[in-house]
């Protein structure tokens, strides 16, 4: 179904309005939310020594309880135009904007359909096991090639750079990308493009 092209704004569904407090009552302390990433520590498209990663939690057991009540919910869909030339640097704008507004930087996914990102060539330089090591502890934003779409797990955010590749390619990445999307999937490149490929795919 055809995206309607929006400005770079990232808005997220689960963020309302603030309220008022009534009068008489004071206003509730606010939360603290995850915050970006420290300066301390290296943006992915930068290559630099890594930081030492945290242990990641050890994951709940499966009671069987936790889907019963849960209906599946389709993912905000936001479309970023740019040319393909600039779509990973719309992609990773994106990307920056959400860890702004308080995205952990592991609640996000990065693909791309042309070119790979200089952090997924960095790191696959020390080999495909090592790589996917980082994927699986999931500390911070992952850099993928869309033709290892099937091989990423879901994320709360996927983001996608169609800068390059062909229709085809294009046209497997973003459904397989939908799929993986838990809260916001955001597509970056040239709309006619996009839309006509997911017009093919549909």
């Amino acid at each position: 179904m055809p995206l309607i092209p929006e400005e770079p704004q990232i808005h997220e569904s689960a963020q309302g309005p603030r309220a008022t407090p009534a009068a008489g009552r004071p206003a509730p302390t606010p939360r603290p939310v995850p915050g970006p990433r420290t300066a301390a520590s290296p943006r992915p498209g930068r290559p630099g020594p890594a930081p030492a990663r945290p242990t990641p939690p050890v994951p709940r057991p499966h009671t069987g309880q936790e889907n019963r009540s849960a209906s599946p919910t389709r993912p905000q869909i936001q479309l970023i135009p740019a040319p393909a030339a600039g779509a990973l640097d719309a992609a990773e704008e994106a990307v920056d904007l959400l860890l702004e507004t308080g995205r952990a930087p592991g609640d996000i996914l990065v693909l791309t359909t042309g070119e790979p990102h200089l952090w997924a060539t960095h790191e696959l330089s020390f080999g495909d096991a090592a790589y996917w090591a980082q994927h699986d502890a999931r500390d911070d934003v992952f850099f993928a090639d869309a033709a290892a779409v099937e091989r990423a797990a879901q994320r709360p955010v996927v983001v996608v750079a169609v800068n390059g590749g062909d229709d085809e390619a294009a046209a497997r990445v973003l459904p397989a990308a939908l799929q993986r999307a838990g809260a916001l999937l955001i597509v970056c490149g040239d709309p006619q493009r996009i839309n006509s490929v997911l017009g093919a795919a549909a």
